[in-house]
């Protein structure tokens, strides 16, 4: 991946398929939310990768594709199942279980900020600019802003866990660098989902079953095993797919900006399917998360510099001809 793709703005389809991303991962924090007052945290992650495995190799089936044998690219793939999966998954799983959803959901914000620095640090073709720190900025703002003053006033209260959901968002950030490798390595982004899910398998269902002993768990209600399917087709399987897809064009940093735009999913769709309210603070944290993506995509500013450019040579033209 060159400077140019790196740093360019996001084509219509990339933001089309980010936007699907953030309500598929938005909707990955309720599934959680009814699954955590069931489940052990390590089982739920446990459940959501191997589901998800399960999912994409019967996708792979029907495409009448199958997975690569070299081991240099599951070596890749394992990888990037711990610091994508198993890692974060279980750290913000748990953190999910001492704070609110709230709180949880700011600090995953943090994704890109994390991001832009581990990119700037480890890439040569995504590096800091004005534009991007200023939207991630605006972005992280507008989240806060969003999610009020209830969820900001418990930020330093349960620490252990806050800080557990920033050393998920801080592998997630790293794993978004790690991933764009694998379009240089042939694999396409239906082959590294399922590559990347067996391998965070391989390694959290032995763990689960050791701690979490999941045989002597009472079993889970309808609504939460049906909160895990969810979780594992649709925020795993369909939204990793999504994932490599927008990584192999757009890059880390465009890419994990998918964490501003979850909450903003996540309140649409709590207005849209459950009647909540859309409170002023909402629009607010809306319009700032909106600002901070236009700061970081930067095709509004090039539009209104190249606007101005021409109704400047446009005067320019009628001072010419009035002499």
């Amino acid at each position: 991946m060159n400077a140019a793709t790196a740093n360019r703005s996001m084509t219509g389809l990339e933001w089309a398929l980010l936007l699907t991303l953030s309500v598929l991962w938005g909707g990955s924090f309720f599934f959680v939310g009814i699954a955590v007052g069931e489940l052990p945290p390590l089982t739920i992650v446990a459940l959501r990768v191997s589901l998800a495995a399960i999912t994409l190799f019967l996708v792979l089936r029907l495409a009448g594709r199958s997975m690569p044998r070299e081991p240099r690219l599951w070596l890749a793939f394992g990888a990037m199942g711990l610091l994508n999966n198993a890692v974060p998954f279980t750290l913000i799983v748990w953190g999910q279980t001492h704070i609110a959803s709230g709180v949880a959901a700011i600090l995953n914000a943090t994704t890109p900020l994390f991001t832009v620095v581990v990119a700037h640090a480890l890439t040569t073709d995504e590096k800091l600019t004005a534009g991007r720190i200023a939207g991630v900025v605006l972005g992280l703002t507008g989240v806060a802003v969003m999610i009020g003053g209830a969820a900001l006033g418990t930020l330093g209260v349960q620490v252990t866990a806050q800080f557990a959901v920033l050393a998920g968002a801080l592998s997630y950030a790293l794993a978004g660098v790690y991933g764009r490798r694998f379009k240089k390595m042939g694999a396409p982004p239906l082959v590294t989902a399922t590559g990347q899910v067996t391998a965070s398998s391989l390694m959290l269902v032995p763990i689960a079953l050791m701690v979490d002993r999941p045989w002597d768990l009472p079993m889970p209600s309808a609504t939460a095993i049906t909160a895990i399917l969810a979780l594992a087709v649709f925020s795993t399987a369909l939204a990793y797919i999504l994932y490599f897809r927008i990584l192999a064009t757009a890059g880390a940093t465009n890419l994990l900006l998918v964490t501003f735009l979850i909450p903003v999913s996540a309140i649409v769709l709590g207005v849209l399917v459950l009647g909540e309210t859309l409170l002023a603070r909402h629009l607010a944290g809306m319009a700032l998360i909106a600002s901070g993506l236009a700061a970081i995509d930067g095709r509004p500013w090039r539009m209104g510099q190249a606007a101005f450019a021409r109704s400047r040579s446009a005067v320019d033209i009628r001072r010419a001809r009035s002499r």
